[in-house]
């Protein structure tokens, strides 16, 4: 069963910086793509990041490059997201979801995953 559990998130000033922590059980990361998603109040869940261990595959999207990074730590199972340079507008629940591979294909794909996301966390960035 895959079961993801995300944390790291909380309340930071404007410029501050949070890691994120999402860690996987029930699977190994070799397996599978990570992605970093948020959803705003009022807004769609939208992706942020997608990292896939088993060959390198990394997106960010465009709002948070250059500041939000996504690694992994396959020995603990875990992917992280360190974000910098946090914004008002980064305030979200963050979750991570899990894509399992195919074949060589290794990519987000959460509308096809429906059932693994992990539970949230909570950033707040006060101005």
């Amino acid at each position: 069963e895959v079961q993801l559990q995300a944390s790291g998130g909380g309340l930071v000033q404007a410029g501050g910086s949070l890691r994120l922590s999402c860690t996987a059980s029930g699977f190994s990361l070799d397996d599978y793509a990570i992605g970093w998603f948020r959803q705003a109040p009022g807004k769609e869940r939208e992706a942020i990041s997608c990292f896939s261990s088993s060959d390198g595959y990394t997106y960010v999207v465009d709002s948070v490059k250059g500041r939000f990074t996504i690694s992994s730590d396959n020995a603990k199972n875990t992917v992280y997201l360190q974000m910098n340079s946090l914004k008002p507008e980064d305030t979200a629940v963050y979750y991570c979801h899990a894509t399992p591979c195919s074949g060589s294909a290794c990519y987000c794909l959460p509308h096809l995953h429906g059932a693994n996301w992990g539970q949230g966390t909570l950033v707040t960035v006060s101005s």
